[in-house]
């Protein structure tokens, strides 16, 4: 089974920044990455976590993690709203410091990271640093994120997915309400997902619909995602939302009305086209419906980790739990 987990921290002091590298570790370690790796990802945590508070003087790290039979992947995608970076270039190389420390932080964690990524603006920093063995995902590159209810440990929202040889399908489901109660709906639904994740979207659902009358129920998505024929077949119940952006536009996805596990939804399956440069974006009724992507300057062509990072930093309603999932094409 395919294991995709979040994890989140606020940055707000030095007690927090030692919170990040502790949960990260325990990530890193859950993804079967030796003793060496899993420091080197707790540093990264540090390191980048410092940034956001020196410069920013709050924000949040994101922790992430992918693991199939090819591979793990840890991230951490640190988010914040401070001044941005005037000169990326310059601050990547040793010696370069706004902050009074001796300057050594991007530059040695780009030697560090297996990759690092910075956008930045007057709306503030996301860096994305990530460590892997491998991840093969049919050529898509696939981030996804949730993060509770301010004030709560667990999230109701949850996120996963599933690559076969010619196809990826990927979940979003958001427990009604927020806590431990709809964290258990949500951990039902993605326990099913990967049961019957080789079935329809549609199927898939029917099939979670049944398993969550047991549980306060929930909203879900299912997408199917198959490159080498351009196509994506999709299937929501609830207020959860999605969209295909790409150079032609965006193209909003249909969800029926319902709850899954307590009353027999319409669920119906769309067929859409997957053109080259296609951006699947799926989130939870905790991010505002009304973002635009075309207002951040470069954005598209960025990982699909940034992506998700910069909509939940921007359009997070702060009043529920939230979830964010992008797809795009791996460069």
């Amino acid at each position: 089974m395919e294991i995709a987990t979040t994890d989140y921290v606020a940055i707000t002091d030095a007690s927090s920044i030692g919170e990040a590298r502790r949960r990260g570790l325990l990530l890193a370690e859950k993804l079967g990455f030796d003793e060496v790796r899993c420091g080197e990802f707790a540093l990264l945590i540090t390191e980048v976590s410092r940034n956001v508070l020196a410069h920013a003087q709050s924000g949040h790290a994101i922790l992430m993690g992918l693991k199939n039979s090819n591979g793990s992947v840890a991230r951490v995608l640190a988010l914040d709203n401070g001044p941005g970076i005037s000169d990326v270039t310059r601050a990547m190389s040793d010696g370069y410091s706004t902050g009074g420390t001796m300057g050594g932080g991007l530059g040695a964690m780009k030697r560090l990271a297996g990759a690092l990524e910075i956008f930045t603006g007057q709306s503030g920093t996301i860096v994305l640093l990530e460590i892997r063995s491998a991840a093969a995902t049919n050529g898509l590159q696939i981030a996804g994120m949730a993060v509770p209810y301010p004030g709560e440990r667990l999230c109701g929202d949850g996120w996963a997915c599933h690559h076969g040889p010619s196809r990826s399908a990927i979940l979003l489901v958001d427990g009604l309400g927020h806590g431990i109660a709809a964290a258990a709906a949500a951990e039902e639904a993605i326990h099913l997902f990967h049961r019957h994740a080789e079935r329809a979207p549609g199927e898939i659902l029917s099939y979670v619909h049944d398993g969550l009358k047991k549980t306060r129920g929930g909203v879900a998505a299912v997408a199917e995602i198959r490159p080498a024929e351009r196509v994506l077949t999709y299937a929501g119940v609830g207020n959860t939302a999605a969209s295909i952006v790409s150079k032609g536009g965006s193209r909003s996805l249909v969800s029926h009305s319902g709850t899954l596990g307590v009353a027999s939804p319409r669920i119906q399956e769309f067929r859409v086209d997957w053109p080259d440069d296609a951006i699947l974006i799926m989130h939870s009724d905790g991010l505002t419906s009304r973002w635009d992507l075309s207002s951040y300057s470069g954005l598209l062509a960025r990982h699909a980790a940034i992506i998700g990072g910069a909509l939940l930093r921007d359009y997070r309603r702060q009043r529920d739990d939230a979830s964010v999932v992008v797809v795009k094409a791996a460069a």
